[in-house]
């Protein structure tokens, strides 16, 4: 390791404190111009010494993602290889604990700030933290309100940047890699209108509709009569105008409703793609229980939810994404998803695991990100435009690792016609 006289050397042993590491894979360069770490590894740069107080003050993923967020860390290079570097010391890119240094660790760390003279009070948090989300009781229907608009309400036009013209904010189903996201998002969309069997006059409830991107497609190609639901005021609008210029206001309400709220079953068939990630674990079986209810006989549920595959863990409210990105969002273990649907009295019919799909569908939102950065910007604020671009490359990483995974799980209620006796019936 070749280092320069400056800060650059100290905080390099500032980071491998909180990183749990002996040294550190990174290229860190300070405020003075100083450097430190292995040649051609990837570059940090720390701009102000308020980084390192962040740091203090939260030693470990919530203190890095703060810095970052508010523009005191920087990491110009390819963004996925900091991360990834940062996640082989720390388990940066994952969801759950992260380490918390020891004492004695911490006595160093302050150290570290006398010596490099930032000690001072703690820095207050970027605006883009969700704060007002994350008070009132836990999934109570005014929080759970206030959580996702934190997250969907940052502007349609952000969001289009980001996802392109599909709208669609999950994963997505790639033939191979040159597949591209635009087609890749609709074969995902008619994958999940074949395994709920889906007929011209059926009527399907998309909960969690996001901008209408499933309604339109199941109403347009399978003659399905849609009501789609969302907490967000912003996603409804524009979903509406969506379907109102396709001229299928006749077959598809989207509604600014809770899911707790729907009762106007039974429907024939539920879509629920990425939306069960904002449950909870313990409002689950509740959620399947709610649905089971609002199937008729035979009706069937299809349930697209991140998974957490790196064993049980409990919520880490201090860490990353539920600061700033899912407040109480939480990722059951398939087993748990799995659990939680048959106690409420579906059947299973089809699991469907899709990790490598999301670690691909992340990156090109990435792409996206970054193509079009001063128009996100612009569409935001830069603090919003860095929580994405560093949750989105985190979470690629998670894919790619196995730490997290995706699963599509096809269920149904008792009665009815018996479901095809094999899967090759909607592939």
């Amino acid at each position: 390791m070749s280092t320069t006289v400056g800060a650059a050397p100290r905080l390099a042993g500032a980071l491998a404190i909180v990183l749990g590491t002996k040294d550190i894979p990174l290229r860190l360069r300070a405020w003075d111009g100083s450097e430190a770490g292995p040649e051609g590894a990837p570059l940090v740069v720390f701009h102000s010494r308020r980084a390192l107080r962040r740091i203090l003050f939260s030693p470990g993923q919530l203190g890095l993602a703060r810095a970052y967020v508010a523009g005191d860390i920087e990491a110009p290079g390819d963004i996925f290889a900091s991360f990834a570097a940062l996640s082989s010391a720390g388990k940066f890119a994952e969801p759950g604990p992260f380490r918390r240094p020891a004492l004695r660790d911490l006595g160093r760390l302050a150290a570290t700030a006398v010596r490099l003279g930032a000690l001072g009070p703690n820095p207050a948090p970027p605006p883009e933290e969700a704060r007002v989300a994350r008070t009132g009781r836990r999934h109570s229907r005014k929080r759970d309100a206030a959580a996702i608009s934190h997250h969907y309400d940052v502007g349609n036009r952000f969001y289009s940047l980001v996802l392109g013209p599909s709208l669609v904010y999950s994963c997505a189903v790639w033939d191979s890699p040159d597949t591209g996201l635009d087609a890749a998002q609709e074969a995902k969309l008619d994958l999940v209108c074949r395994k709920l069997g889906l007929r011209p006059g059926m009527r399907v409830l998309d909960v969690g509709c996001g901008w209408g991107s499933f309604a339109l497609h199941a109403a347009r190609n399978y003659g399905a009569d849609v009501v789609g639901i969302t907490l967000s005021h912003e996603q409804a609008e524009l979903a509406r105008k969506r379907v109102a210029d396709a001229g299928l206001t006749d077959r598809v309400e989207i509604r600014t409703q809770d899911y707790r709220d729907v009762d106007d079953g039974p429907f024939d068939a539920i879509s629920s793609i990425g939306m069960s990630e904002h449950v909870g674990r313990e409002q689950i079986s509740g959620y399947a229980s709610l649905l089971h209810g609002l199937l008729r006989p035979g009706g069937q549920l299809l349930n697209h939810a991140i998974s957490w595959n790196a064993g049980p863990t409990a919520p880490d409210p201090d860490s990353f994404i539920p600061r700033y990105v899912f407040p109480d969002g939480e990722m059951l273990s398939l087993a748990e998803m799995i659990g939680a649907l048959e106690g409420g009295g579906l059947e299973v019919l089809d699991v469907e695991a899709l990790r490598p799909h999301y670690a691909l569908t992340l990156r090109a939102w990435v792409q996206n990100l970054e193509t079009h950065w001063d128009e996100a910007v612009q569409a935001s604020s830069l603090g919003r435009a860095r929580v994405w671009r560093l949750y989105m490359a985190a979470s690629a990483l998670g894919f790619e690792a196995g730490t997290t995974g995706v699963n599509q799980v096809l269920v149904r209620r008792a009665g009815g016609a018996e479901p095809p006796l094999r899967r090759t019936a909607w592939l």
